[in-house]
């Protein structure tokens, strides 16, 4: 595998999924759903789907809950592009490659990304099941060198050093609150921190990130977050809580009580994402 993507290699990806488009969508709005939260891709009418796996390069998810399609079509009366499950760091991908999708997104028109992941509570107030609004993250795994960026940069998509001061655009946010509150849905706010995975976290990990400002964990978004800043892109981002945080080591966490808190995450952050689309 390539440590790295080319231009060209966007190109190619943009303009098969644009001759896929056919002049029917022109969508300026792509979704990321993350773990167990792909229901919501059935809500897209008018559905054209293009599996990962017709596009040659674009990495294919492994993990169960990720069923790796593109789905196109309409949601709140606009056009959205929706990857339906994504890939990870751990999964033996490059950052460059886990984030190829979102420099595609970039050259097909997506201007506005909304992007969600299941997330274990660092934050003892956080229930399984509950929202949370990214405010603001923490790159753990950026900080360590692996960040998406690094290597030649592409100028025609970005600055060499792209500022990150407001990565979660204030606009979106507000829409988020504002639909939470039209639909009486708790909406925690705080700090999503990214580690690399696949392994869960220590409870001395656990408290060292609270330590450090984190409210939730997850092993994604940050990378795919940064490109799309790179890129210009305006980014929302919602946490789906999977499980408590487990700061004393008395509880065990697995990838089927992710999947299952899906199920309870999954219509509650379609509520919000709606709302966001319908007051964009």
């Amino acid at each position: 595998m390539s440590e790295y993507v080319t231009l060209e290699q966007i190109d190619h990806l943009a303009d098969l999924i644009r001759a896929r488009l056919d002049r029917t969508y022109a969508p300026r709005v792509g979704i990321v759903l993350g773990s167990g939260l792909g229901a919501i891709a059935d809500s897209v009418e008018g559905a054209m789907i293009i599996p990962f796996q017709d596009l040659p390069t674009w990495p294919v998810s492994t993990v169960m809950g990720h069923k790796g399609r593109l789905i196109i079509g309409k949601l709140e009366d606009r056009d959205v592009l929706v990857m339906q499950g994504r890939t990870h760091y751990y999964e033996g991908y490059s950052m460059a490659q886990i984030t190829l999708p979102v420099r595609v997104m970039q050259r097909v028109g997506i201007e506005t990304m909304i992007v969600t992941n299941a997330a274990g509570a660092v934050n003892a107030q956080y229930n399984p099941g509950d929202l949370m609004l990214i405010l603001d993250h923490i790159n753990m795994i950026g900080m360590a060198g692996l960040n998406p960026l690094r290597g030649p940069n592409l100028d025609e998509l970005g600055p060499r050093f792209p500022d990150m001061s407001r990565a979660y655009d204030p606009e979106l946010c507000q829409f988020a609150r504002q639909a939470a509150v039209e639909n009486n849905i708790l909406l925690h706010e705080g700090v999503y921190v990214s580690l690399a995975g696949p392994s869960f976290e220590t409870s001395a990990d656990l408290r060292f990130l609270r330590m450090a400002g984190a409210d939730a964990v997850g092993m994604s978004t940050v990378p795919e977050v940064t490109v799309a800043r790179h890129g210009g892109l305006r980014v929302l981002g919602i946490s789906g809580i999977s499980n408590k945080a487990n700061l004393d080591g008395s509880t065990k966490t697995s990838h089927d009580e992710v999947l299952e808190a899906g199920r309870v995450i999954a219509p509650k952050l379609e509520t919000i994402i709606r709302g966001v689309l319908h007051h964009l």
